[in-house]
């Protein structure tokens, strides 16, 4: 399952995914966390320190690396550096699994160990000074897309992606790549505006949208969220003394996080198991090659020099024919 976490900024969107991943590690699922916020912190979030965070791969900066692996051989793209960050696969593309070791996870992934278990992080980096008034968050999220795009994961199988604050992804088509988005709003006026844009924005996509009520103190809080947001409001998470202790550096242990706070969790991962049975491969293939051909006659064309429609194959659909590894796989 592919699940991303959403809200504006300072809603606690980082805090509630960390949350959730060290939930599902507990619970003895597969995990990659993906943290594609250019404000890094799931990394210190998941109990990393500073210098720990900050030494983290890169993934924006192995983007070659990652073009010449999916791409494998793949006739319809000429080169890795005609790929760009919609490139969706096709016959002779290498596809990626949760539950595997390839070269893109060897570089861009880091093994964290948790209390009750391990998960792979990958984080798409932050801003360097060579990026400083050059660069937009999406060449940054851009290897993200391609991982997502050449993924194929199976209903034990979990991606948790921290995504920027916000409604910015929607100048992608990365926000169409999950089962479900869990949007994380505060029960004020500015904590649900950007429920409102996500809503209208993925209106015609199918998008799973599914409201978190984050720092409700009680019920005048949470009928606010209801009467503003309706039945998309699955859970709320109240004030939690083991998260204020993990904000100082001083968590304890996971298995000590207030009872309500954890039965809060398990009904994102329900409701994440729900969202899957849901799952449409054909449309979710079909949104891929839309997105990346409205690129391709954008801008990708001009920038490759080359003709990025003839880049999708017509016949490739991503399915559960390749979710095992060791199942038919494009050579």
């Amino acid at each position: 399952m592919k699940i991303a976490f959403v809200g504006k900024g300072g809603s606690g969107k980082t805090t509630l995914s960390s949350l959730f991943i060290r939930h599902l590690a507990a619970n003895e699922a597969h995990v990659v966390a993906v943290d594609a916020d250019i404000n890094q912190h799931l990394g210190t979030a998941l109990g990393l320190d500073d210098h720990e965070a900050a030494a983290l791969p890169d993934m924006s900066a192995q983007l070659p690396l990652i073009k010449k692996y999916l791409r494998g051989s793949n006739p319809r793209i000429t080169s890795a550096e005609t790929m760009i960050k919609t490139t969706p696969p096709g016959e002779g593309s290498r596809l990626l699994r949760v539950r595997e070791d390839n070269p893109i996870y060897d570089t861009c992934a880091q093994r964290i160990r948790l209390d009750d278990g391990e998960i792979r992080l990958m984080t798409t980096g932050t801003f360097t000074e060579s990026d400083l008034g050059v660069a937009c968050y999406h060449s940054k999220v851009g290897a993200v897309e391609l991982y997502l795009n050449h993924l194929v994961d199976g209903p034990d199988d979990y991606v948790v992606v921290d995504m920027t604050a916000g409604s910015d992804s929607f100048a992608s088509g990365m926000f169409t790549r999950f089962d479900i988005t869990f949007l994380v709003a505060e029960p004020t006026r500015r904590g649900v505006s950007v429920y409102r844009q996500y809503k209208e924005y993925a209106r015609d996509f199918g998008v799973a949208l599914r409201v978190v009520g984050n720092k409700v103190q009680g019920p005048d809080d949470l009928d606010f969220l209801r009467a503003e947001v309706g039945d998309d409001l699955l859970v709320s998470v109240g004030h939690s003394d083991w998260v204020r202790a993990m904000e100082k550096g001083r968590p304890s242990r996971f298995e000590l996080l207030e009872a309500d706070n954890r039965m809060a969790l398990q009904t994102l991962q329900n409701a994440a198991e729900d969202s899957y049975g849901q799952r449409d491969w054909e449309r979710y293939t079909r949104q891929m090659v839309h997105f990346h051909l409205k690129n391709a006659e954008s801008w990708g064309n001009a920038k490759t020099g080359a003709d990025l429609a003839a880049q999708v194959d017509p016949a490739f659909v991503l399915d559960e024919r390749y979710v095992q590894v060791g199942a038919p796989q494009p050579a």
